[in-house]
């Protein structure tokens, strides 16, 4: 199966050819930051099934840790994907970007000690289809 993915604004396209490994949702805190949520959704791909089909001049590379790069896109900040000077056979995607199905649920929570503090009962929360009530009303939280 090929999935496709695009950043926020569509400059950045890509595709993976091959499967998708490990579906992780990472709640340490350079990812938490890195994304400025609760954790992040990744996966590792192999480099050689990974294609950039448009935007390479879009993606800028930040090294947040010695040999680790985080890459963006430069125009709308969507996090693409994160690589490793070490391991560079191996990219990790960032899920959200998928324009196709993943067609599974994630596999795992990893680093969960170190969760924001925010984050224990998010499964318990009310589910609504569009905005929260108060945003259609016009009312700030």
């Amino acid at each position: 199966m090929i999935h496709r993915g695009s950043c926020l604004c569509g400059g950045v396209r890509f595709e993976v050819a091959g499967g998708i490994g490990t579906l992780t949702l990472c709640h340490c805190s350079q990812c938490r930051k890195a994304q400025g949520s609760a954790f992040v959704a990744a996966a590792p791909v192999r480099s050689a099934d990974f294609r950039l089909l448009s935007g390479e001049e879009l993606l800028q590379a930040y090294e947040s840790s010695p040999g680790k790069q985080r890459v963006f896109c430069r125009r709308c900040g969507s996090p693409v994907l994160s690589r490793r000077a070490a391991d560079p056979q191996w990219l990790r995607i960032r899920v959200g970007l998928l324009d196709t199905p993943v067609g599974r649920r994630a596999d795992a929570h990893i680093f969960y000690r170190d969760r924001a503090e925010w984050d224990d009962r998010l499964d318990e929360l009310p589910r609504h289809d569009g905005n929260e009530p108060s945003r259609a009303t016009g009312r700030s939280g």
